[in-house]
């Protein structure tokens, strides 16, 4: 992404210095009632094998909550920011069955099913380009289905000051304020002088934004106070949105756009399977977060996590006095920060480990170095090349 420090190409894309007092208070209410969520419900999550997998991906599952899929918990917090008839969810068909029986408050046209994967940026524009045809004043966000966040009011507030922000025409994204060196994470360059302030905290511009690092690269991000996680969370004006596409990422705007006049008539399967398999494959982040002029962050600490991978899910876990998260019938002894997590009835016996992963389910076993916990898609990638696609 060229530094959105330069000048921009004309007025309406400049982020104003406004000072947002009670009367901008006074407008969220009113900012809200045309405010929708697109919640992008794709991916398998490798990292998480052998429990997350093609047809019962992480979204779907109850990983931090017991009884709350992490799709639903991301319905759940959008509700304190989103009317449930303004929120829409994008998936692929292996999927579409199983997200209509977890969200039973949706209607059958509030769950959009994409012919197969093309990436966010395809996704998000084509709900885009729908939720512009029933409200062209509409403002969208972007949530992924997949993330768990712990800090709900903190949650609110980020949203709340990135709505106030995109009614200055800006893409928004929201960066989290980094705990740690992380290299599974993508990282947002800010601007630490607030272009502009709201009630619900300051506006900043982005200079760039950074792919995963390596640790000594991640380290110093850190230590520098000038980078953010990318959370992948998004807001902004559907018009604005559809005109940035337009100029960034003209054949994705048109595909989407023929679809959407389609979209609810008896040519609208013909129309989209004949668009769709010619879109780019290519995240929104790629395709037009880093290259647009209008892109501002709204820094937030909301205990935040993408669930990434063992590791990851280990720290969002009740653990012991020895740092160990454990989830079914395990004796242990002598082992500390270790992960442990039983889809079966067999008694695991951990005995002088430290910091490993084990996840046991009825026709996989992984045993892991925490530490390593990313490269558990290796894992994945090698039973396809096997064709063993039933353990995938």
């Amino acid at each position: 992404m060229a530094a959105s420090s330069r000048p921009p190409s004309h007025p309406s894309t400049a982020v104003r210095r406004v000072r947002a007092g009670t009367r901008m208070s006074r407008q969220l209410t009113s900012m809200t009632n045309n405010f929708w969520t697109v919640i992008p419900a794709g991916g398998s999550g490798t990292r998480l094998w052998p429990v997350s997998r093609a047809g019962t991906p992480k979204f779907l599952l109850s990983l931090v909550q017991e009884r709350r899929s992490l799709l639903q918990q991301t319905v759940d917090r959008l509700r304190f920011v989103c009317q449930p008839r303004h929120m829409m969810v994008v998936c692929g068909p292996p999927h579409a069955v199983s997200v209509t029986r977890q969200l039973p408050e949706l209607l059958e046209s509030q769950i959009v099913v994409e012919p197969s994967p093309r990436g966010t940026g395809p996704a998000i524009a084509l709900a885009a380009a729908l939720i512009e045809r029933q409200d062209p004043d509409a403002i969208m966000g972007s949530f992924a289905a997949d993330h768990a966040v712990r800090d709900l009011s903190e949650f609110v507030n980020a949203v709340q000051g990135a709505i106030i922000a995109a009614c200055q025409d800006q893409l928004v994204t929201i960066g989290i304020q980094p705990t740690r060196p992380e290299t599974g994470y993508g990282y947002i360059e800010w601007n630490d002088d607030p272009a502009f302030t709201t009630d619900f905290g300051a506006i900043h511009r982005v200079s760039s934004f950074v792919e995963k690092p390596d640790i000594a690269t991640a380290t110093a991000y850190v230590e520098s106070g000038r980078y953010l996680w990318n959370a992948s969370m998004f807001i902004w004006k559907v018009s604005v949105f559809m005109e940035e596409l337009r100029t960034y990422l003209p054949e994705v705007a048109a595909g989407v756009s023929r679809i959407a006049d389609a979209w609810g008539t008896p040519e609208q399967e013909e129309v989209t399977l004949d668009v769709w398999p010619q879109l780019p494959d290519i995240s929104i982040d790629n395709g037009l977060m880093e290259r647009s002029q209008r892109v501002a962050v709204v820094p937030a600490e909301m205990g935040w996590s993408d669930i990434g991978d063992w590791h990851g899910l280990g720290t969002l876990l009740k653990h012991d006095e020895a740092g160990n998260c454990v989830r079914g019938d395990t004796i242990s002894s002598g082992c500390v920060n270790s992960v442990v997590w039983s889809d079966t009835k067999r008694v695991i016996s951990l005995i002088g480990l430290n910091n490993i992963v084990v996840v046991d389910t009825p026709d996989a076993l992984l045993v892991a170095d925490r530490s390593q916990a990313q490269l558990v898609r290796a894992t994945v990638s090698r039973l396809k090349e096997l064709n063993r696609t039933n353990l995938c």
